[in-house]
């Protein structure tokens, strides 16, 4: 249990310098969004908001005079973030990279083509790493972006789409990979252990004690021959024979003691802490069963997506709307697929609304993707 205690024994503050054994491993361990995403549970999370934002259809509507909206299909704009944002991508691939770009990297940068009209005709991504972002004497924002060759171009705010995560400043955003390193780290750590532990065949260093006086060059002998021999996963199981009161003295304890499993646990919630994400969401059904999955899942709707889908939708209204077009125009994502209980469940919100009025049978018929049916709001509610 030792382990253990080195891991949980100043709370949640995980530090490297006073245990030597780790220090080695979180040397090692370098934080960026490359290495980050080497982690599964980092990669997972990522994906499972980045994905999920991405599949939900972007919708354009238009305020009507009856005091409720329309698509508005028509809008230059409404192709833009529903179906094509530039010749090489569709609207999944773009919104994905760019969700992935703020979770990585707090920000999501994509320039801003816009056509003759005045209406945004294009979008294309740019990587943040190649964008510095500068505050102008005039309070606005400029964007200087270097291109694969090295050269250096400015863009103006109103040629940025720019999405941040949680900022400090209001300018640039923070990832939460780069608020919380630390966590980081002690994951890699954890699996670099874990790798030059079944690299050595599960056994993990020691030493090998020897009677009298070795000279440099029968040191190296010895070790050389121990390793070929012992090291390594393809020479485990084999049973060493020690000669001239050799003896061999291990330094840290087993896997078993060091519950290094149990480690790795604690590792994927506390990534799936930073990103909010439901450990269920990421393949981790440890605390997952029959009866709360689908509440998990709409709590991964509610108090994961809803914070990037709201950034998403005001984003679109502050930089590529005009400010007479947000009076007509709004875009909004559509959850309502992801939302939906069992078909039991459906079944009586459906009835429910039917008969106090509320709902129209054509519109649960739309509602659940069945083709249109004549009439079928004439028909009587006890039918």
């Amino acid at each position: 249990m030792k382990f253990l205690a080195r891991l949980f024994g100043r709370g949640e503050r995980r530090s490297f310098g006073a245990d030597p054994y780790w220090s080695h491993f979180a040397a090692r361990a370098h934080v960026s969004p490359e290495t980050a995403q080497s982690l599964s549970a980092v990669y997972a999370c990522v994906q499972a908001i980045s994905e999920t934002v991405a599949s939900l259809p972007l919708l354009l509507y238009r305020r009507n005079d009856r005091g409720s909206r329309d698509r508005a299909p028509d809008h230059p704009l409404y192709d833009v973030l529903h179906a094509r944002p530039n010749v090489w991508q569709t609207a999944l691939e773009f919104r994905e990279q760019m969700q992935a770009h703020v979770l990585l990297r707090g920000n999501g940068f994509a320039e801003i083509v816009w056509g003759y009209d005045g209406q945004a005709r294009q979008l294309l991504p740019l990587h943040p790493d190649r964008v510095s972002v500068l505050q102008l004497e005039s309070g606005r924002l400029a964007y200087d972006v270097q291109d694969r060759s090295g050269r250096r171009r400015r863009l103006v705010q109103d040629e940025v789409l720019h999405l941040k995560h949680r900022t400090d400043d209001g300018i640039v955003g923070r990832s939460p990979i780069s608020v919380s390193r630390d966590t980081i780290r002690l994951a890699g750590a954890e699996r670099e252990h874990g790798i030059a532990t079944f690299s050595n065949g599960a056994r993990l260093a020691g030493l090998l004690k020897f009677p009298g006086t070795l000279s440099r060059e029968q040191s190296d002998q010895i070790r050389a021959q121990w390793t070929e021999n012992f090291g390594g996963a393809h020479n485990a199981g084999k049973t060493p024979v020690l000669q001239a009161g050799m003896e061999f003295e291990p330094l840290s304890m087993n896997l078993e003691d060091a519950e290094w499993i149990a480690a790795r646990q604690f590792s994927v919630e506390e990534v799936c802490r930073l990103f909010r994400v439901p450990p269920t969401m990421i393949g981790d059904l440890r605390h997952g069963n029959y009866s709360n999955t689908l509440e998990l899942a709409r709590h991964f709707v509610v108090h994961t997506l809803r914070r990037h889908l709201v950034m998403w939708e005001q984003a679109v209204a502050n930089q590529l709307l005009s400010d007479r077009a947000r009076a007509i125009y709004h875009a909004e994502h559509s959850v309502e697929g992801l939302l939906r209980g069992d078909s039991g469940s459906r079944a009586g919100f459906y009835q429910r609304g039917i008969e106090d009025g509320w709902l129209l049978r054509s519109e649960v018929r739309q509602l659940e993707n069945l083709p249109a049916l004549d009439g079928i709001d004439r028909q009587a509610p006890d039918a």
